[in-house]
This record gives structure tokens, sequence and C-alpha cells, in this order.
């Protein structure tokens, strides 16, 4: 019988760890470095080995700690560095306690693979490192190599500078076996509506001590279920697919890992609540490198900032896709990242850079200030970015968001994309709960979408908002395309006392909003909104809205809305509605489609339009600038060359017992569209108050009015007779002769020119009658008429000082060439 690939039984399942721990031998030398394993009891006492410096190096056939026993490492107390390698081919299962003495950084070598399992736990002073590398490197050139071990080795005293990962020649070295850690997952949880949330110690983990590294490289890393702990330290996941040099970099905190330039990468998936935590005072940092990275099952990255230094930052980068996926059980604990301060130093900033990056099902990159710090930034740098989905089991949407609860600022958020998705109620927002400030949100995309709702009613957003007596801050949109569909928003939001933040939004190609969801119109949007009674309540707001609306800003070839599509300045309270200005070449309006400048009683918002070609308005469409009870109606300043207004589509600037607004349209042509003292079933041009005074509209028609009258021509036009001669009479034999291209010019409208011919130059224009019949003997004198101007083609109008319109002709000096008349032809 052929015998079965014992990695064959490992990758099918057949084998459990502990069925594996009785199969192999346990912890034993190898016998190239002295080093001498004593098993005790439930100890495997390891000594001598081989001391170089601060360095100590040891050797072993086989490293596997069974449940419930301990490898010591009884280490003198000088030692910093101890190297340990495994030789024999086989998988390490650590079920036990590591355990050294000291401060001494611990690197544990096996190109073979490393499990940790449930029960697995690190009692040392220093960082530890645990690594699927062939060998490790030290600045003099020398080398710890676990795939070609020799006796007696020349070791170094140096620092090491990098791990060589290989192409693994052994079976259980590939990728899909390098490091994996199991346990039963985090305990966090978050009740209601806190915005931290709550620590419970986990049941299980891997930890180092405070401000030391805990750093995994290998082939793929699968996290199922792990909490690995480094409090104000440093997490390190690298998974590394190919041969390189993985460089180790010493820090306060231990090492930063560093990559090459081509660096082959392997996957990464944290699962079943998982957990890196680098909370403290002033909290840690984390770097995870791979080709896709991905997390699920409420898998978090946690840093909680409680000191006064600003926490250190956090950094994902793939080569194919970074997943954030889904939520815990019980919905309360996104998976992602998460960074919190409570302290007088800001958050760590998170940083995301790859092709693809996905949140979904209620995954999030959140950054969280309670504090009078601010929260920390995110930057995301991808090719494609979806933020969609809900957690289906009790719906949290997916979320990208900076946020603040006190009088610390929410931190920015910067995108960079080819193209960025948001659906299905996905958030992309920063948000200030307190006295601070929201962040700014600054997106550059090729193309940009944002539609549709989450099943709790909330739509799909991106939005700079307020809640409190913070300002929001400016949104920035710099795109190619920009579609907002079906209910999907961009907007900056107050809902108490501070003012709703500017929206900037430039779209070189089009911008297309259109539909409505169940609670939403399409739109882009700069308000300030009185929240239904429950949720001021649930938000602890007050009844009364004092805030005033930020302005809206547009620059695109092509605006096209329908369907309840909306852009607009909305203020609900006491506030003053903000500015819209829209520069477009094309605006057109469809279906309901409305650009609105709203205000409950304050100031009503002003509407500016600069249209290069046309405004077209359709089927119930509106530009309007409104107020309700004692505010006054927005002005509205539209600038095109032609306007159509059909099927009850109204251009208004209306208040109730404010003044009206005033409107100011200038204009080639406007058609449909009629001034009228109020609104009809009919295309309306109103400014009117209900109670109050009513606003003006001003229409500037650019072109030639009949009713304003032309400057009168002179009577005394020329006199025919004395410009052409009798010899040029119908009776004299007069011919009209066809020269072709050198006899007459070849546009009517342009200066005659002179033509090339086979090398010779014509003459621009020639004369080739036989005039000697009419030519007296003697020189012939030209005449020209000096009584009256010649009357020549106006070529423009203009208006003079008293209002008339006046013709005028074009004195360019290429019209150098007199008209040719008969006069300067004698009589005979």
């Amino acid at each position: 019988m052929k015998a079965v690939p014992f990695v064959f039984i490992l990758t099918s399942g057949l084998l459990t760890p502990g069925m594996m721990l009785r199969a192999i031998a346990q912890v034993t030398s190898d016998g190239t470095t002295n080093t001498v394993v004593n098993q005790s009891g439930n100890n495997f006492n390891i000594i001598n080995g081989i001391q170089k410096g601060n360095n100590l190096f040891h050797s072993f056939s086989n490293f596997s700690i069974p449940t419930g026993k301990t490898a010591i490492f009884n280490n003198a107390a000088d030692v910093q560095n101890i190297f340990s390698r495994v030789t024999g081919g086989s998988v390490s299962n650590i079920d036990g306690l590591i355990q050294a003495n000291g401060s001494a950084n611990l690197f544990l070598l096996n190109p073979s693979g490393i499990i940790f399992g449930a029960n697995a736990q690190l009692n040392i002073g220093g960082s530890f490192i645990g690594t699927t590398a062939q060998s490790i490197k030290f600045s003099d050139g020398a080398e710890f190599n676990a795939i070609n071990p020799q006796a007696n080795p020349l070791l170094s005293i140096n620092v090491p500078i990098g791990l060589q990962m290989g192409n693994n020649p052994t079976p259980l070295a590939q990728p899909a076996f390098g490091i994996t850690v199991q346990g039963t997952g985090h305990r966090l949880t978050n009740i209601g509506v806190l915005p931290l949330v709550t620590q419970n110690p986990s049941a299980t983990e891997l930890r180092v001590q405070p401000r030391k590294t805990l750093a995994l490289v290998g082939g793929n890393l699968n996290l199922n279920g792990a909490t690995l702990t480094a409090k104000q330290g440093q997490v390190e996941l690298g998974s590394v697919s190919g041969s390189g040099l993985v460089s180790l970099l010493p820090t306060a905190q231990g090492y930063t890992l560093g990559y090459e330039d081509g660096q082959k990468f392997g996957d990464i998936q944290l699962t079943q609540r998982s957990l890196l935590d680098i909370s403290g005072v002033n909290a840690g940092s984390v770097q995870i490198r791979g080709r896709h990275i991905q997390f699920t099952d409420g898998s978090l990255v946690l840093a909680r900032n409680l000191g006064n230094l600003p926490g250190g930052d956090i950094r994902l980068q793939a080569t194919e896709a970074i997943d954030l996926i889904g939520t815990t059980a019980d919905s309360t604990i996104r998976s992602g990242v998460r960074t919190e301060v409570v302290g007088i130093a800001a958050s760590g900033n998170i940083s995301v850079i790859t092709p693809r990056l996905t949140l979904q099902q209620g995954g999030g990159l959140n950054s969280i200030s309670v504090g009078v710090a601010p929260s920390g930034n995110i930057h995301v740098d991808a090719t494609a970015i979806e933020l969609s989905g809900f957690s289906p089991i009790n719906p949290k949407v997916s979320s990208l968001s900076t946020s603040g609860y006190g009088s610390g600022n929410a931190g920015d958020i910067s995108v960079n994309a080819n193209s960025l998705l948001v659906s299905n109620g996905g958030s992309l927002i920063s948000g200030t709960f307190g006295s601070g400030s929201s962040g700014k949100v600054t997106i550059r995309t090729n193309h940009t979408t944002v539609m549709g709702e989450g099943p709790d009613g909330v739509y799909s957003n991106i939005s700079s908002i307020t809640f409190a007596t913070g300002n929001a801050k400016t949104l920035t949109l710099d795109t190619a395309k920009l579609q907002i569909l079906d209910g999907g928003a961009i907007g900056t939001t107050t809902f108490f006392a501070g003012n709703g933040g500017d929206i900037s939004i430039n779209a070189t190609e089009f911008i297309e909003i259109s539909g409505r969801s169940r609670s939403n119109n399409s739109s882009i949007n700069s308000s300030s909104i009185l929240l239904p009674l429950l949720l001021r309540q649930r938000f602890h707001l007050p009844d009364k809205l004092t805030a005033n609306a930020g302005n809206v800003s547009i620059n695109t070839p092509s605006l096209t809305l329908t369907d309840g599509g909306t852009v607009g300045v909305t203020s609900q309270g006491s506030g003053n509605g903000g500015s819209l200005k829209i520069a477009a070449n094309t605006i057109r309006l469809d279906r309901q489609g409305s650009i609105q400048a709203q205000t409950e009683s304050g100031n009503g918002g002003n509407i500016n339009l600069q249209v290069g070609n046309l405004l077209l308005l359709r089927d119930k469409s509106a530009i309007a600038a409104t107020a309700g009870g004692n505010g006054d109606g927005g002005n509205i300043n539209i600038n095109a060359p032609i306007i159509v207004g059909l099927e009850n589509s109204d251009i208004i600037a209306n208040a109730i017992k404010g003044r009206g607004g005033n409107i100011q349209i200038t204009t080639q042509g406007i058609f449909g569209l009629k001034f009228r003292n109020q609104l009809t079933p009919d295309s309306d041009i109103t400014a009117s108050s209900q109670f109050g005074v009513s606003g003006t509209v001003q229409v500037n028609t650019i072109g030639i009015d009949p009713n304003s009258g032309l400057v009168e021509l002179p009577a005394n036009v020329t006199d025919p007779s004395q410009q052409i001669t009798t010899g040029c009479a119908d009776s004299e034999g007069s011919r009209f002769v066809a020269t072709g291209r050198g006899g007459v010019p070849q546009n009517p409208t342009q200066e005659v020119r002179s033509d090339v011919y086979d090398g010779l130059r014509l003459r621009t224009w020639s004369d080739i009658r036989n005039l000697t019949a009419y030519r007296k003997t003697g020189e012939v004198i030209a005449q020209i008429p000096t009584k009256e101007a010649v009357l020549v083609q106006a070529t423009g109008w203009r208006r003079n000082a008293q209002g008339k319109i006046e013709l005028i002709a074009d004195k360019s000096p290429t019209q150098g060439q007199q008209p040719l008349t008969c006069a300067a032809v004698p009589k005979s």
C-alpha cells in the first residue's frame, strides 16, 4: 500500500493538533549548538546553547509544546536576544507556555510552519518574533540557517538585520502551511450607542510585555479566534510567499518589519473574533502586509490611547485585496480597524493601501475621540473601493468614519481611488457629537457612485456632520464621473448649533443625480436639519435649531437631475440657508428634479447658475429659493444662453411672511417660462410673498429687442447715377463674366486672396473686359466719391448711451480692398 504523505493528512483535517502532538516528538536538540533539553515533569528545561556577546543561539530538531507543558529557556540575565531554530522539517505545535528569563527577545525560526493552539502563552520579557524564514541575517554577514544547519556554526555578536525568506523546499513550508494561531476569540462588547467598546479580557491570548513587539512572519497567516496583545507596543503580521529579505528595524517598542520592492506576499486571515490589541498609555502600532488580507466575524485591530503622547499608526497594505466583512454574532463589534482616544493626545492614524478595498455587512474603519484630543486620520489609497451593506443579524451598516464625542476634533478622511462605490446603506462620514469639529473629507476618484439604503432606512452617504456645538468641516470631491442614485446622498449636515460644512464638487465628465429611496431623495445637500422627536431624545438634542447651513459649489460639464434628484442648501431652524453655486455647460432637470435653497425662518439661501449652453426644466422640475415662516426668500441668479421650462416646471423665490427673493436671468432666449405673480399649473417665474413684500424678477435677453427701437438710418441714400457710368448700363452691352478661382472670392464674406497655379502666383482680381471703346485718349483719373459714405453690411450690434440698439460694421484692417465700381471708367 502506498504511504499517505503527512502533508495530505494535515490538510485534509484527519489529524487534530492534539493528535499531532502525540504523534510527533516534542522539544529535542539537533546537537549543532550544544543545546540541551532536560524534561522534568511538565517542563522542558533548555540550557547551554552558544552565547556570542548578548546573543544566545539554540537549535532544535523538533520544537512542540503539548497542552499544559512549558518550554523554559534558562538564559543568563545579560542575554538580549535568544535565537532558536527548528531544523527537523516538522511543524511546531505549541499549545503550552514558552518562558524566558530577563528581558531577552525571543526568535522562533521554523521553515516548516508554526501552529499556536488555543492554550499557547508567552512569558518573556522582550519581544517575540515567530517566523518561517530560512535564516536570520546579521550586520556582519553571519547567518543562522535552519535549512542547512552546521555544527558549531559561525555565529554573531551583532544585532540581527533581517529574516531571509526562501522558497521553502519542505512540503509543510509552502505558503498554505505558514503560521496559524487558534483561540476562543475576543470578548469585546459595545452596548447601545456608547462610543467606546467594553474591553473584557480574552480567555486565550498570546501576549508580550508592554512596549514590546509581537511579530508573526511566514507563509499564509491564519488567526482563528486568536488574541495577540502588545499593550503600548507593536504587532507585526507579514505573509511572504517567495524569497527575499524582511528587514528588522529596531524601535523603542522592539522591531518594525521592512519589505523589499517586488516582494511576493501570501494571504492573511483573521476570523472568529480574532483581536490585535495595542491599547494602553500611549497606544502602540500595527503593520499588516500580505497579498489578500481578510477580517471576518468581528475580528478587529483595537488601539485605545490613554496617554499624553500620540498613539502609533495602523498600516494595512496588500498587493491584491483587503476585505473587512461582517460583525460579531451580536452585531456590536465590526470587523476591521478601530482606534479610540480618551487621553490628552491623539490616537494613531489608519492607513490602507491596496488595489481593492471592500467593507461589507457591517465592516468598518473607525477612529473615535471621547476626550480633548483629536481622533486619528484615515487615509485610503486603492484602485477600487466598495463600502456596502449591513449586518444581516442586527442591521449595522458598513462604515469608514472618524468621530468626536468631546472637545477633540474628529480626524480627517482622505480617499484616493479609481472607483468608489457606497451602497446599501454604507457610510463614509466624519462627524462630531461634541464641541470639537468634524474632520475634513477629501475624495479623489475617477468614478464615484453613491446609491441605495439599508433595511433600517439609513441611506448610503458621504458626509461631514455635527450633532452638537462643533462645526462640520469641508467635504471635497474631485472626480470624473459622479452618480448618486436611488436615495444616496452627499452632504454636510448640522443638527444643533454647529454650522454645516461646505461642499466642493468638481466632476470633469458628468454628474447624475436620480431616484429616491423610502426615506430620501438622491441629493447633494448642505443642510441644517431638525431631527424627529424620537431621534432628538436619543441624541439628547434640544428642540430649537440655530445652526447655519453650509455652501455648495459644483463644477461639471453636465449636470442631470431626474426622478426627484436634488442639489440644494437647506435650513430648517432659525439659521440661514447657505449659498449654492453651479457652473456647467448643460443642466437638465426632469421628472421633479430640483435645485433648491430652502430656509424655515432665517434668510433664504442664494442660487447662482452659470450655464454654458442649455438649462432645461421638464415635468414638474424646479429651481427654487424659498423661505417659510418669517424668513426671506433667497436670490436666484441664472446666466444661460438658452433656458427652457416645460410641463409645469418653475423658477421661484417665494416666501410666506418675509420678502420674496430676487430673480435675475440673463439669456439669449427663454422658452416656456413666463413671469407670473403666483404659481400656476404652467411653467412659472415667480418671486412672491404670501403675506409680505414680493421680490423682483429681471430677465435680460441678450439679442435684438424689436420693442427697444433702432437707431434711424440716414434718409439721403447714395444716388446710384453718381456711382455708375452710362458705359456700365445694360443698354451699352455690359456683361458679367465668371473667371474661376482667380476672379471671385471663394467665400463672399472673406477677403480675396492670391492663388498659386503651376508655380505661378495669379493676381487676386483680374478684370478681363475690353474697355478700349470706353477710354479717352490721355490719362485716366479714378473718381472716388466723397459726398456720401458707401453703405456696408452690418456685422454686429451694440446698445448706445441712450439704451437703443445700433447696428455696426467691422472696420477690420483685413478689409483693405475698396469696393470696385464703374465710377473710375470715363464715358466715351
